[in-house]
């Protein structure tokens, strides 16, 4: 999943990068779905969020919501 950001949020974002992988899995784990974060990937288009399994629309979405919620 590619999630476009600016400059600003993605040095935000990366400050706490591996609290925000474990939140994530936390998030998907709460809803039992199989799916986990792997690793998040930071360019110059935004972040790039590596997951364990193919995903469906229901976890891109819950991964949706907590980057905004982030942001």
């Amino acid at each position: 999943m590619i999630i476009p950001m600016n400059n600003k949020n993605k040095a935000r974002f990366v400050e706490s990068l591996s609290k925000h992988i474990t939140n994530l899995n936390k998030a998907l784990k709460n809803i039992k779905l199989d799916v986990m974060t792997d690793f998040i990937h930071i360019d110059q288009a935004g972040i790039t969020i590596v997951t364990n399994k193919v995903t469906t629309p229901l976890d891109l979405e819950i991964i949706k919501r907590y980057i905004k919620n982030t942001n």
